[in-house]
């Protein structure tokens, strides 16, 4: 006769011990993340912080920042929602391609990538020149052009995440739905995107955080004119010359806000424990 399988409380792995190469490396590894804050908050002004962070090139700066990210966001679904769902639901010759290039900005050098606006949609950019002639609309050095840069750089997060999140849903929700008459778009608007949401606001987040930090492709293709284009890593960039305290304090700001997003995205980014 064949006994019983004995059965009890699944068993502890013991805790592992680390080699001390890998834990000196990750010390030193985890300083070279560390120190640089550290240095940032030892030298903060805070108690002008306040009037700092009221100064008019500071709420400019930070003005401009949410408008460009907010708005770099918006565009970021409208047009990265459509392109994730393509390449994540189509079969075409090319996709392969169309993928690289939409993802390209996230490893192209931003000035590299504000240049090719600059040639394409510039005063005589080959799009730009037609444009300017049909609207008069002027992109370089603009508030538009800063958010045409933010979206450029920002948009391939958004649609990398989406394009996952479609790739890992459960097709059937959206076969019942077709099979029960509902068309297409309907089919998209209310099973696919309601199931994407979670995903799909990573991605927006994301996405606005790229945008907030945005550095290389503005300055090349929107200029740094205060009050117009200068955003926030802007302004950093040119008080680190003269006023290092407002560009700590500007730095300060910009630690914080990527910090939050940090935490905020922890559930969704960190291994569970």
């Amino acid at each position: 006769m064949v006994g019983r399988p004995v059965t009890g409380p699944p068993r502890r792995r013991p805790p592992l011990k680390a080699p001390w190469p890998l834990l000196a490396l990750a010390i030193i590894g985890t300083a070279l993340f560390v120190l640089p804050l550290v240095g940032l908050l030892a030298r903060t002004p805070w108690s002008g912080l306040g009037s700092i962070l009221s100064q008019q090139v500071v709420l400019d700066a930070l003005r401009l920042s949410m408008i460009t990210s907010t708005a770099a966001a918006v565009l970021a679904v409208l047009l990265g929602v459509p392109i994730a769902w393509v390449l994540a639901r189509l079969e075409f010759r090319g996709r392969s391609l169309l993928r690289g290039l939409v993802v390209l900005p996230m490893v192209l050098p931003p000035v590299v990538g504000g240049a090719a606006l600059l040639f394409a949609f510039g005063r005589r950019g080959f799009f730009g020149e037609a444009l300017f002639e049909a609207t008069g609309i002027l992109l370089p050095f603009s508030i538009g052009g800063a958010v045409l840069a933010a979206t450029f750089v920002a948009t391939p997060f958004l649609v990398l995440t989406v394009e996952g999140a479609l790739r890992s849903l459960d097709p059937r929700f959206e076969a019942a739905a077709a099979t029960l008459g509902a068309s297409r778009w309907t089919v998209f608007r209310r099973v696919t995107l309601p199931l994407l949401g979670p995903s799909l606001a990573v991605g927006v987040v994301i996405a606005w955080a790229r945008a907030l930090g945005e550095f290389g492709a503005t300055i090349t293709f929107a200029g740094n004119l205060q009050g117009r284009t200068q955003t926030m890593p802007l302004a950093v960039f040119v008080a680190l010359e003269s006023e290092r305290d407002t560009a700590i304090a500007l730095s300060l700001v910009l630690v914080a806000v990527s910090l939050a997003i940090l935490l905020v995205l922890r559930d969704r980014w960190w291994p569970a424990r």
